[in-house]
């Protein structure tokens, strides 16, 4: 009888002993493992102004956890919508093919005659667009309150085209509005200031 509990004892010590080293396998394992690698994304090699981007912008760099719709890789063709810091990561809402617009708005290109006036502006600024026919009538106004969403900096290959580029935030009629001056008018901007 001894010797049958003896028995029943060292399988029982032996099935222990194998279960405490398993345990250590798996622990030793997990305390091993390589760390997943954080996901890259790409951040901006030097402070950026609105405007066409290219490749050599950016710079892959690992962030864990990346920022909700940090952008991977770049499209052709894309453009920023707002200035960007030195090392700060790209997301979806800075480029302008994805800048979230309130409902019922589309994002409007407007040329307006003098260049020096964009220099006044920042994206988030609100200007009245004023269309001015001929030098006998007055400028009328064409949108009013509306949002500059992005200033683009001009292509190398147009640096000799008049006016400056404005990217607004408008209705649909707005744009229409907008596009029938712009071939008709020379366009100019009033900006809306905080001071009372």
């Amino acid at each position: 009888m001894i010797g049958a509990w003896l028995s029943r004892y060292g399988r029982r010590r032996r099935l222990i002993a194998a279960a405490l080293a398993a345990v250590s396998v798996v622990t030793a394992y997990l305390a091993t493992r390589p760390a997943p690698a954080a996901p890259t994304v790409l951040v901006a090699v030097r402070d950026l102004r609105p405007g066409p981007l290219s490749s050599a912008d950016f710079r892959p760099a690992a962030l864990d956890p990346p920022p909700a719709g940090a952008v991977r890789t770049l499209g052709q063709g894309q453009t920023l919508a707002t200035p960007m810091r030195r090392g700060e990561p790209l997301t979806d809402v800075r480029l302008l093919s994805t800048y979230p617009l309130p409902p019922g708005l589309v994002a409007t290109p407007v040329r307006i005659a003098d260049p020096a006036t964009a220099s006044l502006l920042a994206p988030g600024s609100t200007i009245t667009v004023l269309a001015a026919h001929d030098q006998a009538a007055p400028a009328r106004e064409i949108v009013t309150d509306t949002t500059v969403i992005t200033i683009p900096k001009p292509a190398r290959s147009s640096a000799s085209q008049e006016g400056a580029l404005l990217v607004l935030a408008t209705t649909p009629s707005q744009a229409t509005e907008l596009a029938t001056a712009q071939a008709h008018a020379r366009l100019s901007i009033t900006l809306r200031t905080n001071l009372q």
